[in-house]
């Protein structure tokens, strides 16, 4: 995409092209002060004042844009996203107010995945001037940690398996001086079992790995940022059909999540002891692939049945999640591509939101409203821990039936959190299957700003 860091600068009272706002009940008050001729401009352009709809209106030598919005007193992050998108290269402001929150959607609107065009289109930026200063590098901060998930999304397996995660945390790591600490291989065999037995059988080209950054002051409170790093599932044993793995590059998107979560909280100097942990595999098949059947130790001792090894996904979080807890951390966030339940109770666009503590869904459902990230909470009905019962084994990976697969998803790692820990856990698409304004169609972040804005709110 262009440069980030030029799509939003101070307004100094540079030239710029005046963007006028409107909704449908304004419109005709702004076409009283227009000339005849910009008049019949606007009517042959068919403007109507309607959202994300624009019209470009010739003033002498210039011009100016009307743009519609659903309330010009009230903009969200999205309501300037097509102008961005859409509008010739070149600066512009508004010629009434501040944009505010359609700070963000104006630079994510021109967010563009060309790494495998060989014609790329090249586009001059389009560049929003803002009068408040302070909120320029926040909002920076969070696009490029936006596009962060989408770039690692997007990117096809082959080049982005668990070495390209791990590549990905060092980065980190040396960019915000941060200590990386990697298991890997047949080292994961001991200490976690469940990891290994779902990577091995990728072989060494892809091997497992748990992703381990450590940042922060350790007299600041604790926190657990897990993500899911199935950097392709093939369903295992349980083979996928092959219309249910065309997205399965996504399936690391919770680690890309945790990736970029941990990127905003470093970039801030936020006041926390920042613990990240990327279980890495590739669900893969071979000889040496774990069965359905077969029962798993795990770091916590629990024995686990495989009743299905397409809820691979779960089993990597459980080691991780457990190695978070050693640290006795006051919050653990995990972010999980985890269940096609989720979506189908949900949809693409509302992460699945879990906690144990009230208090905790409300700051984070809150915070996702706040920054037009909204979430759903889900329960973890006590009732349904049956459903997780084996006849071998302390657990069972699978539900024994259909019902509430996203809870008894959230179920299955709860066993793993240890007790009384604040946990939260969004299971997110990480995709858009369409586009909408300053969302383009293909990896995106889905709960990362309503996470954000809820650790800044609680340790900011």
């Amino acid at each position: 995409m262009s440069d980030k860091h030029a799509l939003i600068q101070p307004d100094k009272g540079q030239h710029a092209t005046p963007v006028h706002l409107v909704d449908k009940a304004s419109l005709a008050a702004l076409i009283k002060t227009l000339s005849a001729g910009q008049r019949a401009a606007v009517a042959a352009q068919k403007f109507t004042g309607e959202g994300y709809s624009y019209a470009v209106v010739p003033d002498g030598d210039s011009w100016f844009v009307i743009a519609g919005v659903a309330n010009p007193a009230s903009l969200s992050s999205w309501c300037l996203a097509r102008l961005a998108e859409l509008l010739p290269a070149g600066t512009y402001r508004l010629a009434a107010g501040e944009p505010g929150p359609a700070l963000f959607g104006w630079v994510t609107g021109q967010y563009r995945f060309d790494r495998y065009r060989t014609d790329p289109v090249i586009e001059g930026p389009r560049i929003l001037l803002t009068s408040a200063v302070k909120a320029i590098d926040p909002v920076l901060a969070e696009a490029a940690a936006t596009a962060l998930v989408r770039d690692l999304v997007n990117t096809p397996a082959e080049d982005m398996g668990p070495a390209e995660l791990e590549a990905e945390a060092q980065r980190l790591a040396t960019a915000y001086r941060a200590e990386l600490t990697v298991t890997s291989g047949d080292a994961l065999a001991t200490g976690y079992p469940m990891i290994h037995a779902v990577g091995r059988a990728a072989g060494r080209s892809h091997a497992p790995r748990l992703i381990e950054l450590v940042w922060g002051n350790p007299k600041h409170p604790k926190i657990a940022i897990v993500g899911k790093g199935v950097c392709f599932d093939s369903g295992g044993l349980d083979i996928k059909p092959s219309s249910g793995m065309l997205l399965m590059k996504k399936d690391m998107g919770g680690a890309a999540h945790a990736l970029a979560l941990a990127q905003l909280i470093m970039a801030a100097h936020l006041k926390v002891h920042l613990h990240l942990l990327v279980p890495a595999v590739e669900n893969a098949i071979s000889g040496n692939a774990f069965r359905p059947g077969d029962v798993l130790s795990s770091r916590a001792g629990i024995s686990v049945e495989i009743g299905n090894t397409d809820a691979e996904g779960r089993l990597v979080l459980g080691d991780a999640l457990t190695r978070a807890g050693e640290e006795a951390p006051e919050l653990v966030i995990d972010f999980a591509t985890l269940t096609g339940a989720a979506r189908v109770a949900l949809g693409p666009d509302l992460p699945a939101l879990m906690t144990r503590r009230d208090e905790t869904a409300d700051e984070l459902l809150k915070a996702g409203l706040a920054a037009d990230d909204p979430c759903w909470r889900l329960p973890l009905p006590e009732s349904y821990r049956e459903y997780l019962k084996s006849d071998i084994a302390d657990l069972n990976n699978s539900g024994t039936n259909g019902f509430a697969g996203a809870s008894v998803a959230g179920l299955f790692l709860d066993r793993f959190v240890t007790e009384g820990t604040d946990w939260a856990h969004f299971d997110t698409f990480a995709w858009r299957p369409a586009a909408k304004p300053g969302r383009p169609k293909g990896g995106d972040a889905l709960g990362l700003r309503a996470a954000w804005g809820m650790l800044k709110a609680r340790y900011g």
